[in-house]
């Protein structure tokens, strides 16, 4: 497929997964997976560990190629896009783990999120040209916006991996917003963070889709997936068990079996939220 993504459309449906699935090997990693991802919405994906999360994530945004069924965004057929064709659409994504340019400062790294949208070309930037230097200028105030919105301005010239876990993780975010993504997929933004910063995550996400951004998040701090999502989607083994409001999710039996059918995952957070309404009821 060589036409280009579409970057926009009337439609209330940004992104949906049609009967999506994917194998690796004898491995039935995503199977029949549909749902839908609705302009302006927050949407968790959730799950026991190893349930095809990341695999979904990796799917989306042209990582892994599907096996079968169909992605569409706008409407129209993406499947088996490349990541940067992905990317140019306005689909950007954060990792599980941190991937920041070591020996770069906070500032650089956010900057070099621009790296699509920039319009001047390498001899340009070598000649210093006034078209370049005017670019330049506006990447750097477009990034120093994002940082101040994140609460980063002030640590801007600092090497971004001398800050502390949490600043790094806001360091990701931003790198990711200044792209201008229409919509973002965040996985495990809560990973490493402890109560004070996965409360003011909350802030952060709800910040973002304020912005007119959409948003997937991958998340295991339930308290942070209970509070900002619009509607969670549900997969285990790579199938979707459940679909609905957070409140619906917290009491559907089919959750309930698959969080609290594993032996090694009490002190997983929905296993303890499921317990205390059951507690409670």
């Amino acid at each position: 497929m060589n036409s280009p993504l579409p970057t926009s459309g009337s439609s209330d449906i940004l992104l949906e997964l049609d009967h999506v699935g994917i194998s690796f090997g004898g491995l039935r990693a995503v199977d029949d997976l549909s749902f839908k991802v609705h302009r302006g919405e927050i949407v968790g994906l959730i799950g026991p560990n190893g349930a095809g999360k990341t695999t979904v994530f990796n799917i989306i945004t042209g990582v892994y190629q599907p096996t079968d069924g169909h992605i569409r965004w706008h409407g129209r057929e993406v499947t088996g896009q490349p990541p940067h064709k992905v990317a140019q659409a306005g689909i950007r994504r954060t990792f599980q783990t941190i991937r920041l340019f070591a020996d770069m400062t906070v500032l650089e790294n956010v900057i070099a999120g621009q790296h699509l949208l920039m319009q001047q070309s390498w001899w340009q930037g070598l000649l210093r040209t006034p078209a370049q230097r005017r670019e330049e200028r506006q990447l750097i105030e477009r990034a120093m916006a994002v940082l101040k919105q994140l609460d980063l301005a002030d640590v801007a010239n600092e090497i971004a991996t001398s800050l502390p876990y949490g600043a790094q993780r806001r360091v990701e975010m931003a790198r990711t917003l200044v792209a201008q993504p229409e919509l973002i997929i965040l996985d495990e933004p809560a990973a490493g963070l402890n109560e004070q910063e996965s409360a003011a995550l909350n802030d952060t996400i709800r910040g973002i889709r304020d912005q007119g951004i959409t948003v997937i998040l991958v998340e295991h701090d339930m308290s942070v997936v209970m509070n900002v999502t619009d509607s969670i989607v549900v997969i285990n083994f790579g199938k979707k068990i459940a679909e609905g409001k957070p409140e619906e999710i917290r009491a559907n039996p089919l959750v309930i079996e698959a969080y609290l059918g594993q032996d090694d995952d009490d002190d997983d957070p929905l296993t303890q939220a499921i317990h205390e309404e059951q507690a409670q009821s």
